[in-house]
């Protein structure tokens, strides 16, 4: 029996309000593929990232996690969000923000349970930063907390991480040491991240999904000038912004 994709969409639609924001959007990412969304302000790619977790539900079309509506697939899914949305003058230690990756239906002040610390210190380990694991969260550099981030959504074992706009908060060697790092977790699990980073994804993912209310075009990467043109404009070009950081 062919196994399940980590994560398919088939012909989903989805509106805040009269104006549509996704419209019929097919897609299907495999076990162990990595896949990058990409496409303008306003374009979905966060919706999207939102409906596969189950934090909205679509107008029209279908979801499956592994086979399985998003509700019902939840532990199987790390995420990592946004930067932006992590409020970092949080008195919180690294330790306890990995441990909200395990909490599920618990409280967050309630003890850790039989296996908790064991499951932190390897999620950190995982990602190299085990000898942070009681340093405060405002104390860590962006390259820091965005491997924290990406240990708590491994402790609990998820199969498909979604993640979004990683890369946002980060310099140059921090976002290819976070290469590198997925690199080496794709042999256990799939891997959606949303990105503005064009040239930067194009070199290291293994699919792009280019998302402008639907999708414009998804397949094997490296992308033309041609599709980037329908996404973001005529003048649009591929550049890898290292390569023009010393010119």
């Amino acid at each position: 029996m062919t196994p399940a994709p980590a994560l398919e969409f088939s012909h989903v639609g989805f509106s805040y309000g009269t104006a549509p924001t996704l419209e019929d959007v097919s897609l299907r990412v495999g076990a162990g593929e990595f896949w990058a969304l990409i496409g303008p302000n306003g374009g979905g790619k966060s919706t999207l990232l939102k409906l596969a977790l189950g934090l909205l539900v679509s107008d029209s079309g279908e979801i499956r996690i592994f086979g399985k509506p998003p509700a019902e697939a939840r532990a199987r899914v790390g995420y990592v969000p946004q930067f932006a949305t992590f409020p970092r003058d949080f008195p919180l230690a690294v330790e306890q923000v990995v441990l909200q990756g395990r909490l599920d239906s618990r409280n967050w002040w309630h003890p850790m349970r039989k296996g908790d610390h064991a499951a932190i210190r390897t999620a950190l380990d995982r990602v190299g930063v085990a000898d942070l694991v009681a340093r405060p969260i405002g104390s860590l550099s962006g390259g820091q907390l965005q491997r924290v981030m990406i240990a708590r959504a491994l402790v609990a074992d998820p199969t498909l991480l979604l993640l979004d706009e990683p890369t946002a908060h980060v310099d140059t060697d921090a976002e290819t040491s976070f290469f590198d790092l997925l690199a080496g977790l794709r042999n256990s699990m799939a891997i959606v991240m949303v990105s503005h980073d064009v040239g930067l994804v194009s070199r290291h993912v293994d699919h792009i999904a280019c998302l402008k209310r639907t999708l414009v075009w998804h397949g094997a990467a490296p992308l033309t000038e041609g599709i980037l043109a329908q996404l973001y404009g005529a003048s649009a070009r591929l550049v890898d912004h290292r390569l023009t950081e010393t010119s």
